[in-house]
């Protein structure tokens, strides 16, 4: 059968059964093309069904005594044994109790397992017997490569913005490598040092912290973990090739050891002429830890690395410095590292034995009855304040009128000993704080201040 239709003055003749294949083949496409956006809805309420609610009472230390703050945060199942990937600013080792609400919307209680605040990364995990007993059921995500990500990439994040449980905001990646020259603080804590951050206009708002930022797909490409308050469409997650790899060592431990040899890392572009480098040659330090195995292996502010243990270094561009200091600290605590420095035009040879990395903020406590708070002294804190060790407890806080504030302590005195004894851990304050319970007596204090000591009584 033949059917004539006019275009200007041609006649054309189609023949319909010629036309069936052509038919038949868009036909076929169109059921695929249903079933992959059936296949992906079905992956995407999956990953919904995973994401959950956390509500946190934390203990603080702060101004002589201890008190109790609550938070709420985003988490995503990650195992079939219920273990939630969320950020470490969420839950913290001072959470006192971890409460989930699951995508049923009903509650169990969570424990933290594991806590790396340099990536802002915390791993829990559900009461499973309680899941158990109660006949619970919770769905469980999956990884996406975040090294495959492109600007322009349709994701969402999905979370708990100001409390309003499961919440979905559309947006792309805006950038997927993006660099903060200055750290923000956990809880006081370190963070952002080894990774850089995809950024993202899908809107992420207090409490979308620490749930999945995901493809079409469902997959988790990142996790959120601030924005920017004040601005428009400005969102950051880690991404999804450093949640996964501090989840995998999180399991086998609570925390991440890594390697420190002190040093602090800038940019050189547009200053290789300054100090005659090729393009794309060395990296900048800008900072030297004093008393540091950088500063004992005389490495100076102002010396351009070219290698480490051999391997020739990048640190041109901003974005390529949290790789760079990743790969020292991925060294086993301990070991010897080779450092190829170029210094005034000579080329020097350095060699540092690395140190594990410590925080700057130590164990907190509160002594209430003092209305004093105290924070283990760190390696960082010891080394600033020149002391010969890292034994003693740092002064936080105290209390108006509290025995600690009438005897004149101050915040960032450094306690050294207690009652004429060492005070080498903070237990053994904590064990002198005892007795004073159990009978109230003086209490002499001998306390460092400005490279100065002097002595403090503590009266009942």
């Amino acid at each position: 059968m033949l059917n004539k239709f006019n275009r200007g003055s041609t006649t054309h003749k189609v023949s319909f059964p010629l036309m069936r294949p052509l038919v038949t083949s868009l036909l076929v496409g169109l059921i695929f093309s249903a079933q992959s956006i059936e296949a992906k809805s079905r992956a995407f309420d999956k990953l919904l069904d995973a994401v959950v609610r956390i509500d946190v009472s934390e203990a603080t230390f702060a101004g002589g005594s201890k008190r109790t703050i609550r938070g709420i945060g985003s988490g995503v199942i990650m195992t079939k044994e219920g273990h939630i990937l969320t950020n470490a600013h969420v839950v913290s080792p001072k959470a006192e109790e971890i409460s989930i609400t699951l995508a049923n919307l009903e509650r169990v209680n969570a424990r933290l397992l594991g806590w790396d605040h340099w990536t802002d990364l915390a791993l829990l995990q559900i009461d499973l017997e309680a899941v158990a007993k109660r006949k619970l059921k919770f769905s469980v995500a999956r990884f996406g490569d975040s090294c495959r990500l492109s600007p322009g990439q349709t994701v969402y994040a999905v979370g708990t913005p100001n409390g309003l449980s499961r919440t979905v905001t559309k947006g792309i990646i805006s950038n997927n490598n993006r660099y903060f020259e200055a750290s923000s603080q956990i809880h006081g804590h370190e963070t952002g040092y080894f990774n850089t951050w995809l950024q993202t206009d899908a809107a992420i708002n207090p409490g979308n912290s620490g749930g999945p930022l995901v493809t079409e797909e469902g997959r988790v490409i990142g996790i959120n973990t601030r924005g920017y308050l004040g601005a428009n469409n400005l969102g950051f997650a880690v991404p999804s090739t450093t949640a996964q790899s501090v989840m995998a060592a999180l399991l086998e431990k609570d925390e991440i050891v890594r390697s420190y040899i002190g040093l602090k890392f800038s940019p050189l572009r547009d200053l290789e002429d300054f100090y005659n480098l090729e393009i794309n040659t060395g990296m900048l330090i800008s900072g030297v830890d004093p008393g540091s195995p950088a500063d004992k292996a005389g490495l100076r502010p102002g010396d351009i690395v070219l290698a480490l243990n051999g391997e020739k270094v990048d640190g041109r561009f901003p974005e390529q410095l949290p790789p760079l200091q990743n790969k020292i600290a991925q060294l086993p605590v301990g070991s010897s590292i080779s450092l190829k420095v170029k210094r005034n035009g000579d080329i020097v040879k350095a060699e540092a034995q690395t140190e594990r990395l410590e925080s700057r903020v130590g164990e907190q406590w509160a002594f209430e009855d003092w209305g004093l708070s105290v924070q283990r002294v760190s390696r960082a804190i010891a080394r600033e304040q020149k002391l010969p060790t890292d034994d003693g407890v740092l002064v936080i806080g105290t209390q108006t009128a509290f025995p600690a504030d009438e005897a004149g302590l101050r915040r960032g005195d450094i306690i050294l000993l207690a009652n004429r004894e060492p005070i080498q851990t903070l237990d053994q304050l904590k064990e002198i704080y005892k007795g004073y319970q159990a009978d109230p007596k003086e209490v002499l204090l001998e306390a460092q201040r400005f490279h100065q000591v002097s002595f403090y009584v503590l009266k009942p």
